[in-house]
This record gives C-alpha cells, structure tokens and sequence, in this order.
C-alpha cells in the first residue's frame, strides 16, 4: 500500500482494499460488482445499493451547464442498476461545493438531478450538504431492488458465451455523457426474456470494461474490432479507449443469437444491438491485447 496510487491504478487498489471490508451473513455480493446485493429475513427479492460520483474537472468542467452535471450524476448510479437488471427506488444526494458558488447554479443541479431521478420514479430522500475548498463533488446513493432470479452479476459468463452490446460506443466527449439515458429498461426486458449470464454498464470504456468482465468470470475473451457500432466520426480506437458510454456489455448463450436478434429489433427499432465477441476457455485474460480505456488515477478524462 505503499506504491502511489497513479502506479497501481483504480483495479489495483481496490483488489488491496476490497478483501479487508468486513461483511455479515445479509450481505450477498459486496463489493466488486456493479452494485452490492444485500437480503433482508422475510424479503423476496433483493436489496441494491450503489453509490457514485462526479467531480468538477474530472467528469465536468466548470462551464458545463449545471443541469447537465446533475443529470449525469443520477444517470450514472442508474447505469449501475440497469448493469443488475435492477429496480431504483431511492436516492440520496450529497454535495460538498466551495462558498463562492452561486446558489442559482446548484438550484439548477438539483433540477437535473430531479428530472434524472423523475424518468425512472426514483424518489430523492436526503443527502447531506458541506463546504469544501476544493472542486465540486456530487455524490449519488441510490437503494432499490432485483428479484433474485433476475439479478445479473460480471461473473456469471461462461465459455463461449457471446459478448453483445447496446447502442454505439465513442465520441462521448462531445457531449453524449451528459445526456445519456440508463440502460434500465431494456436490461429489465433482457432478463425477463433471455437468460443472460454476466452484464455490466460501459463506463470506463471497452478496453477496460471487457477485461473486467472477463476476468470476474475467470475466462478469456476475444473481441472483432471491425464489428464494433461506431458513433459517428469516431474510429475503433476511440470506440475502445473513449469510455463513459454508459451502455450494456452482456454475456449470452450463442443459442440464443437468432431470437434475441429478431425481438431486439422488434422492441428497441432505434436501438442497435450489436454482437462484439465472445468468452473463451482460455486463461490468460491478456490474450487479445485491446488499446486501453479509462483508468482512474492514472488519466484525466
């Protein structure tokens, strides 16, 4: 723990930290996963928690418009869920903001924060308020649920399984990670009608995220460059390294392809769906080399 964390990166550190965080016997999957899954005695389904946040010159500028940030930084908890197949109900909201900002700008946050909240009825129930004389950080916590059957976790992909993606990936830096929409529902339509064996959002980008992916089920993975959904005026490269492209990366039965092909098209029209790779045997997660995505203090984003 001695290393600077710019040498050991955000994966590294939390594999240090992650297994001295104490548990007990309610908690289901705790840290590592998209959320935490907790039960409760008497409960049916299950309880997620996720808490996320946004910083002022890391995941916005100071000229980005108030009600942008706000929105981003509700979706992205969300996103979070929708990786689970979850439900989100409840969120709580701090805020730590320098004195010298202008209260109409942080009335303008919170609209964004409502107006994100609102599009999935999630009810905002608190949070805490502080100065600070550093940048903005807006901290999201979101509670809700998932049936036990229906909650999807990273490492639940097996051998061969294909590897699908939602919408387009890059270019989010023109503006698309402000006003992106959670993968909610169609991670709720996947899993009331395939069994889908290992999902998880794309924040930090493709060449970060699959590995991820791979890795938590202890497998291998290759990837077709040339079939990934580009946005427009973006190359591969960015569509592998850009990051926060907030859509769902998911591992699937090969059997499955042609169905899940046809209804997608049928229920999402205007949403592609797109086949990117698959799982292997393999052991060593290196195998296919992609160019790297976001890593947390290591890059600016």
């Amino acid at each position: 723990m001695t290393r600077a964390l710019r040498e050991l990166g955000e994966d590294k550190l939390l594999a240090q930290v992650f297994p001295r965080l104490n548990r007990n016997s309610r908690v289901v999957i705790g840290a590592g996963d998209d959320c935490a899954v907790v039960k409760f005695r008497g409960a049916k389904d299950w309880l997620l928690l996720k808490t996320d946040c946004v910083v002022e010159e890391v995941h916005f500028t100071k000229e980005t418009n108030a009600r942008a940030v706000g929105w981003k930084a509700m979706m992205r908890a969300l996103s979070d869920f929708a990786a689970m197949s979850g439900i989100p109900e409840f969120a709580l909201i701090t805020l730590a903001v320098p004195a010298k900002k202008k209260a109409s700008w942080v009335g303008e946050l919170y609209r964004g924060l409502n107006r994100a909240a609102t599009r999935f009825d999630v009810a905002i129930v608190g949070g805490e308020t502080s100065e600070t004389a550093g940048p903005v950080v807006i901290v999201v916590s979101v509670a809700g649920v998932v049936e036990r059957d229906r909650c999807i976790l990273r490492s639940g992909g097996k051998a061969n399984d294909d590897l699908f993606v939602t919408g387009e990936l890059g270019g989010s830096i023109r503006g698309r990670h402000l006003r992106f929409v959670a993968r909610i529902d169609e991670a709720r339509w996947l899993t009331a009608n395939f069994k889908v064996h290992a999902m998880m959002d794309l924040s930090d980008g493709l060449g970060t995220d699959v590995p991820r992916l791979a890795r938590a089920s202890k497998l291998g993975f290759s990837i077709d460059q040339r079939a990934l959904p580009l946005s427009r005026a973006c190359s591969i490269q960015q569509a592998i390294s850009d990051g926060e492209d907030y859509e769902l990366l998911f591992a699937i039965s090969p059997r499955n392809r042609t169905r899940l092909e046809k209804l997608w098209r049928k229920k999402f029209p205007k949403l592609p769906l797109t086949r990117i790779g698959k799982l292997d045997r393999q052991s060593a997660i290196s195998d296919q080399q992609l160019p790297r995505g976001y890593v947390h203090f290591r890059q600016r984003r």
